[in-house]
This record gives C-alpha cells, sequence and structure tokens, in this order.
C-alpha cells in the first residue's frame, strides 16, 4: 500500500526542507576548503587559496541559505495553489 504524500506544511516536511540548506551548506564550504587546499598544494601559495575558497564557499553557503529561507514574491500571471 502506497503510502500518502507528505504536505509541504507538515513538520517532517519542514525538516527535510532545512536539513537540505545545512547539508548544501556544508558540501559547498568543503568543496571550497579542499578546493582551496589542492591548489595551495599544486601552485606553492599554501594559505592563500585555501583562505580565499573557504571564505568564498562560506559567502556563496550564507547566500545560498537566506536566498532559501526568505520567501519569493509571486507573479501576476502564476496560478495560485489551491491545494
Amino acid at each position: 500500500m502506497p503510502q500518502p504524500p507528505i504536505k509541504k506544511d507538515s513538520p517532517l516536511a519542514k525538516y527535510a526542507y532545512y536539513s537540505n540548506l545545512a547539508i548544501e551548506m556544508g558540501v559547498i564550504v568543503l568543496i571550497g576548503v579542499f578546493g582551496g587546499v589542492k591548489l595551495d598544494k599544486m601552485l606553492g601559495t599554501l594559505p592563500l587559496l585555501t583562505l580565499i575558497g573557504s571564505l568564498g564557499s562560506v559567502a556563496i553557503g550564507i547566500y545560498l541559505m537566506i536566498k532559501g529561507v526568505t520567501p519569493t514574491k509571486k507573479s501576476k500571471h502564476e496560478p495560485e495553489d489551491t491545494h
């Protein structure tokens, strides 16, 4: 027997959404840090690219987090959700 779909307003759906945002931010930061470390080892500029990669990825992660939690305005041409 298939389970009914999870409603967008349910606590489980909200938990999953915010967990996804946190995991996404963590992955972005890890990619920036490890990418910076690899480039530093290749180019011999030890702390510079690691610092740039980590700060840049944190900035991108914060931007995406804010973008994900702020409500978006609906266009006049978009149909309203009646469910």
